[in-house]
């Protein structure tokens, strides 16, 4: 799986960006809450990155933080949600104020976003429930020490973990632990 990319931002034509890595341009589909935070083009962009794999194409899903994959992540697996409308919703609002709307089961809110009509917004709240990070508290919104503080919070969500625990499991895991060794220890954490 492709986790994140790390390079120079040679096309900007929503919702579709180009990266380019070592003479080898990612094509790259980006929510507008994403685009609206690009640098300019010909400067270095970092992108967290969904790979999704149909039957005819593969897609690449970029992301300007970790939070907003997670929640990508969570909207395709709600029935009738696909990785393109997921992608739109999150257009629409940000991770945080989708959270929001789903804690107070706000289903106008929901339903105005594209793709997305009253059944498919009350199936959301439903299946979403508690499992979309609000607003980080302050306890959790200490910058992270790394780069392998991503990519073990990353794997913990790809597990199922919700994004609070996830953070809450990698306190205390010295920066730098290789990323294999820093889930092992975060799982014993989440065991406690």
């Amino acid at each position: 799986m492709i986790s994140r990319l790390t390079g120079k931002l040679i096309e900007k034509q929503p919702p579709q960006i180009v990266i380019d890595i070592n003479g080898v341009g990612y094509e790259v589909d980006v929510s507008m809450q994403t685009f609206y935070q690009l640098p300019p083009l010909g400067e270095t962009v970092k992108i967290y990155t969904q790979l999704v794999v149909r039957e005819d194409a593969h897609l690449l899903f970029g992301f300007a933080t970790a939070a907003e994959r997670a929640t990508f992540r969570q909207l395709v697996k709600v029935g009738g949600i696909g990785a393109k409308t997921a992608l739109g919703i999150l257009s629409a609002m940000s991770a945080e104020e989708l959270a929001q709307a789903v804690a107070q089961e706000d289903i106008k809110r929901l339903s105005s976003a594209p793709g997305i009509g009253k059944k498919t917004a009350e199936r959301m709240i439903l299946e979403l429930r508690g499992k979309l990070a609000a607003a980080p508290s302050d306890t959790l919104s200490a910058p992270l020490p790394a780069d392998e503080t991503d990519d073990i919070i990353s794997t913990l969500l790809a597990l199922g973990y919700n994004e609070r625990e996830a953070r809450t499991a990698v306190k205390g895991i010295a920066p730098g632990t290789e990323v294999g060794e820093g889930v092992r220890l975060a799982l014993k954490n989440l065991l406690k």
